[in-house]
């Protein structure tokens, strides 16, 4: 019987062993965005921004131009990548450490704008590289090693809804909320992925994807467990769904 080949690395990601987690998350988001480049045949022309968290060793991933930002700028950056080469395809790959804290002035700003690149924003609801600290958007009562107690809404404020915050703006073409921990959503978030990079194609303004993912080492759960955290804390909180579609 002859063999047929169905599945395979795609172009757009290197041949490098991972150094993520077992059971996060950032793998699967990695491959999505790589098959999308791939199926919309940009990779030649792709040029990707990662900031500083766990994200930043994207480029490491990504078998395509990749620049490295100060924590937070990657919108910044991609700013001016696009403006000085907007024949370009531009992304952002960020986490909420980076998006949602140093970077929410970048992100709000160049949304406002409406500047014409995809960001892929991965929400984990904690700091996970340096060591799994409260982050923007920690839960309410969510321990970490800066909130060992749980985060107190009346000491630190409420965890920042991100997406239902760029969709209030007039710049951004679609913003949406997926998540990666069943088959289903898995294959949804893909189809957000593509929909935001065609979006950019066409010249319609900001796309803004954000994942809900694990952080198994951090969270201190196993992976199974994590993804099931995902469903039982997370999405109530951060409800999935497209916020701002034009």
């Amino acid at each position: 019987m002859e063999e047929k080949l169905v599945f395979s690395r795609p172009e757009a990601l290197t041949d490098m062993p991972t150094h993520y987690c077992p059971g996060c998350h950032h793998g699967i988001i990695h491959r999505l965005v790589a098959e999308v480049i791939d199926e919309l045949g940009v990779r030649e022309n792709t040029v990707g921004v990662a900031s500083v968290g766990c994200s930043i060793l994207a480029y490491d991933y990504f078998n395509v131009d990749m620049v490295g930002a100060l924590h937070g700028r990657a919108p910044a950056v991609a700013t001016g990548v696009k403006r000085g080469r907007p024949d370009s395809v531009v992304f952002t790959y960020q986490g909420d450490g980076d998006l949602a804290a140093i970077g929410t002035a970048e992100i709000i700003h160049a949304a406002a704008r409406g500047e014409n690149f995809t960001v892929v924003f991965v929400n984990n609801a904690i700091y996970g590289m340096t060591g799994g600290q409260m982050a923007p958007t920690t839960l309410d009562g969510q321990r970490t090693q800066t909130s060992p107690a749980g985060r107190d809404p009346h000491l630190a404020g409420h965890p920042l809804r991100m997406s239902e915050l760029i969709a209030t703006l007039s710049g951004p073409s679609f913003v949406t909320r997926t998540a990666v921990n069943t088959p289903a959503r898995i294959n949804q978030t893909r189809k957000a992925i593509k929909k935001a990079f065609e979006l950019q194609l066409a010249g319609r303004g900001l796309g803004f994807v954000e994942v809900l993912s694990t952080c198994p080492t951090n969270w201190g759960l196993g992976a199974v467990e994590s993804g099931q955290w995902v469903d039982s804390h997370m999405i109530p909180y951060y409800p999935l769904g497209v916020f701002k579609e034009d």
